[in-house]
């Protein structure tokens, strides 16, 4: 009997150390493209979920329940010899305390995708040296939705992940492939420089604010976490005061405009007079959301 017992704790312990960080399903959709043979997609395809689900991203041991889920679907519109050229859609959602709703935490779509593939071939992640684009960019946006999970969750929470993203970009600079350039607009130079930039700071704070002092607390207390929220929408307006169209302002409201409008539309009262026109203000691209919210 303790012999069984023994066997039972090992496996237990085995697994809870081997749990990783994602529970993640990445698709990739080769619709676009004109070839016969779709097995190199295939492949490509399990490669990345094995990559993204089975790699030790970070030196914390994960709980099951704990891991974050994601989706990243990545679009080929040109495909040649071993390039690929697309773009690439994530998705990350975490569970909202004493409710079965999953939030959104972070939507995003790069349209600079393009790597080479060769079928087969490992896919392996050195944060020091730059493997290739396929590796970074997917390594990259691990990272990311690390670093805004855990932004939920502690105030700043993220920093380090935040770090290990920009190593990345820097080790990628030399490639010349597109999205990393600190010219252009809207890229991953620039999201993951303004995550780590002081001119951001109210952002991380909002992040922990909406998240665990407002949307935790809805299922016990809706009045408060209504509150707080509406009170999160502040720290934007500091931002659009400061940096007015931010991109990490866009991509916050692009991620949570729904969310919103549906936490305001019923249920205890708030002033949505005043939380319109604020909103309207910081994010006048989704008027006609802020529009609809009604009690």
């Amino acid at each position: 009997m303790r012999n069984i017992l023994i066997v039972i704790i090992f496996f237990a312990f085995s697994f809870a150390v081997t749990a990783q960080e994602f529970n993640c399903v990445v698709t990739v959709n080769s619709d676009q493209v004109s070839q016969t043979n779709q097995q190199v997609f295939k492949t490509l395809e399990r490669s990345l979920n094995d990559f993204v689900n089975k790699n030790r991203w970070t030196n914390r041991v994960y709980k099951e329940n704990e891991r974050i889920n994601a989706q990243i679907f990545i679009t080929i519109t040109k495909f040649e010899s071993n390039r690929f050229d697309g773009n690439i859609q994530i998705q990350s959602v975490r569970p909202v305390f004493n409710t079965s709703y999953d939030t959104p935490i972070f939507i995003y779509k790069d349209n600079q995708f393009a790597f080479e593939y060769v079928e087969f071939q490992p896919l392996i992640f050195n944060e020091n040296v730059f493997e290739s684009n396929l590796i970074s960019v997917i390594s990259y946006y691990a990272y990311i939705m690390l670093g805004l999970d855990a932004d939920t969750f502690s105030l700043e929470g993220g920093k380090e992940y935040f770090k290990t993203a920009q190593k990345i970009v820097t080790q990628a600079q030399g490639s010349n492939s597109p999205g990393w350039s600190q010219t252009g607009d809207r890229n991953r130079f620039e999201l993951i420089d303004d995550l780590l930039s002081n001119t951001y700071r109210e952002y991380h704070v909002a992040m922990y604010n909406y998240h665990r002092k407002g949307l935790d607390i809805l299922g016990d207390n809706n009045s408060t976490g209504k509150q707080v929220i509406a009170g999160t929408m502040r720290l934007f307006e500091i931002v659009q005061k400061r940096r007015p169209n931010a991109f990490l302002t866009q991509i916050f409201f692009e991620t949570k405009s729904d969310e919103i409008q549906n936490v305001f539309s019923g249920g205890p009262k708030v002033d949505i007079i005043k939380l319109k026109e604020m909103l309207n203000k910081i994010a006048p691209y989704f008027s006609s959301t802020w529009n609809d919210i009604k009690y």
